[in-house]
C-alpha cells in the first residue's frame, strides 16, 4: 500500500483498515523528528484531545456513539440526560471532525493500539508540554465500543507502565466480561459511572472504582470550586468513589 503522507491531517476508513501494524512500525522508523512523527501518527488515529479542565491529555470520540449513554440521554434524571459532551465546544465542526477521525480509527484495533502506544510515548517524552506526564484520561467524550476496545486500552496501559490511565465508563457488561477473562493492568483505573443523578453504585465490581453525580458518597470533586479545573487533584485515578457536581 502507499505510504501515508506527512501532509495528511486526517485518516480515512479505507486507509486505516488496510494498513498493518508492521507497515506502521516500518514507516515510523523512517521518520526523523518528534513533530513529524506525531503528525504521521495523528494522520492515522487523530490527535490527542486536551480538555481545558484536565491536567493531562485525553482521547475523545463522539458522544453520539455511546451505547449505554445514548439510551440514558432519553431518561429524565440520568447522568447523561444533560450530557456535557453534547454542548459547549463539543458540537463545533472542528471538534466533531477530530472526534470522528478518532472513532473511524477504531475500525482497526490492532493498528490503533500500536499507534496509540507510540503516540502517547512520543507526546509525553522530553519537554514541550505543560501537562502532567504521569496521567492520561480515556474519553472525555464517548465511551467503550466493545470488549476488544477495552482489551486494546489495557494493552496500551501495559506497554506504558509509567503512566496512570483513567477510564470512566457506563459499559458495565463489557467491563465484567473483560475482568472475568483478564488481569487488569495496575496502572489502569476502570471507573464505573453511576447511571442516575443522586445515586451511587451499591456493589461495584472487583478491581474497579466508581463515580456518581451529587450522591453525597465518597470524595467530592473540587473542580466547581477551583475555576472548573482539576488543578493538583488526581482523585479520579486513585479514590474509590468520586462524587461529581452536575454540569
Amino acid at each position: 500500500m502507499a505510504k501515508i503522507s506527512l501532509g495528511m491531517v486526517s485518516s480515512t476508513v479505507s486507509t486505516v483498515s488496510t494498513m498493518t501494524k508492521e507497515q506502521f512500525t516500518q514507516q515510523l522508523s523512517t521518520i526523523v523528528g518528534k513533530g513529524k512523527r506525531i503528525k504521521f501518527m495523528n494522520a492515522i488515529v487523530g490527535t490527542l484531545s486536551d480538555p481545558s479542565k484536565m491536567p493531562c491529555y485525553s482521547y475523545s470520540i463522539p458522544a453520539k456513539h455511546c451505547q449505554t449513554g445514548s439510551k440514558l440521554r432519553l431518561v429524565k434524571g440520568s447522568t447523561c440526560s444533560d450530557c456535557y459532551a453534547m454542548k459547549g465546544r463539543y458540537p463545533f465542526p472542528n471538534v466533531q471532525n477530530a472526534m470522528n477521525t478518532r472513532f473511524d480509527s477504531l475500525g482497526n484495533l490492532d493498528l490503533w493500539q500500536a499507534v496509540m502506544i507510540e503516540l502517547i510515548k512520543e507526546t509525553y517524552s522530553g519537554s514541550g508540554t505543560s501537562f502532567d506526564k504521569k496521567y492520561f484520561r480515556w474519553h472525555d467524550s464517548g465511551d467503550l465500543q466493545s470488549v476488544p476496545h477495552l482489551q486494546a486500552i489495557a494493552n496500551i496501559a501495559t506497554a506504558l507502565p509509567d503512566i496512570l490511565f483513567w477510564l470512566p465508563t457506563r459499559e458495565y457488561p463489557m467491563v465484567s466480561y473483560y475482568l472475568k477473562n483478564n488481569n487488569k493492568p495496575e496502572n489502569l483505573t476502570i471507573r464505573l459511572s453511576a447511571h442516575m443523578i443522586g445515586k451511587a453504585i451499591d456493589r461495584p465490581m472487583p478491581n474497579t472504582t466508581t463515580s456518581s453525580v451529587e450522591s453525597g458518597n465518597g470524595y467530592t470533586c473540587p473542580a466547581s470550586k477551583q475555576a472548573n479545573t482539576c488543578q493538583d487533584c488526581r482523585a479520579c485515578w486513585h479514590v474509590n468513589n468520586v462524587d461529581y457536581v452536575q454540569h
